[in-house]
């Protein structure tokens, strides 16, 4: 499909599979990081390399808090782990359980 999007005045179309909404969602937001740094006397290459260096560090930023927050979570899941193992007796654990690993399972997109 194909999406017209406008930025800085000039209109563009992509082709595309992604949502419409999404996309002129994301030319708004990229046209209004570059609006923020015209008031600037910087010339237009200038502001759009800078448009997209301050969004790349958003994404960044973004990206290293999930994966701190991600860690966290892994971190507690391995804790409760640990305590319902702890608080489970043994038989009712039985004899045919066996912990596997993620590589174990498969991947769950692909049939086997």
């Amino acid at each position: 499909m194909n999406v017209r999007i406008t930025i800085r005045g000039r209109q563009y179309t992509l082709r595309t599979d992604e949502p419409e909404e999404d996309l002129t969602a994301i030319a708004a937001y990229v046209d209004g990081k570059m609006a923020e740094l015209s008031r600037s006397s910087f010339d237009e290459y200038t502001i759009a390399l800078l448009a997209a260096l301050n969004i790349a560090q958003e994404f960044h930023r973004f990206r290293k808090q999930m994966s701190e927050r991600l860690e966290g979570v892994d971190r507690e899941m391995a804790a409760i782990s640990a305590i319902l193992e702890a608080a489970l007796p043994e038989e009712a654990l039985g004899d045919d359980l066996v912990p596997v690993s993620d590589d174990d399972l498969g991947d769950p997109d692909t049939e086997q």
